[in-house]
């Protein structure tokens, strides 16, 4: 059973960082593209950052471009590094794997597998 676990959210001042992880168990991925989704509140789920798991190559969106950094480790565990963090992007933080390659984007209709999320809320 594929299980994917959020951790490291929290309060964070604006300008600040904030480290969150994503414990990935339940098969190899080594042929999946690991991504972050983030949704504040009365908005839509957005894309925000990919990692092919085989290649290491990412892709983000341009909201974060610059600011995050989307890795991953040998423990099968995915890290989102986020920097200079702004009010705006307080949201509950999402995790989820789609098998494939990191083209064509990542988007909620194809990912595979979702973690349960954590909530990162950035105070100004």
């Amino acid at each position: 059973q594929v299980q994917l676990v959020e951790s490291g959210g929290g309060l964070v001042q604006a300008g600040g960082s904030l480290r969150l992880s994503c414990s990935a168990s339940g098969r190899t991925f080594s042929r999946y593209v690991m991504a972050w989704f983030r949704q504040a509140p009365g908005k839509e789920r957005e894309f925000i950052a990919a990692i092919s798991w085989g290649s290491g190559n990412t892709y983000y969106a341009d909201s974060v471009k610059g600011r995050f950094t989307a890795s991953r480790d040998n423990a099968k565990t995915l890290h989102l590094q986020m920097n200079s963090l702004k009010p705006g992007d307080t949201a509950v933080y999402y995790c989820a794997a789609r098998f494939g390659s990191l083209l064509p984007g990542t988007t909620e209709r194809n990912v595979d597998y979702w973690g349960q999320g954590t909530q990162v809320t950035v105070s100004s």
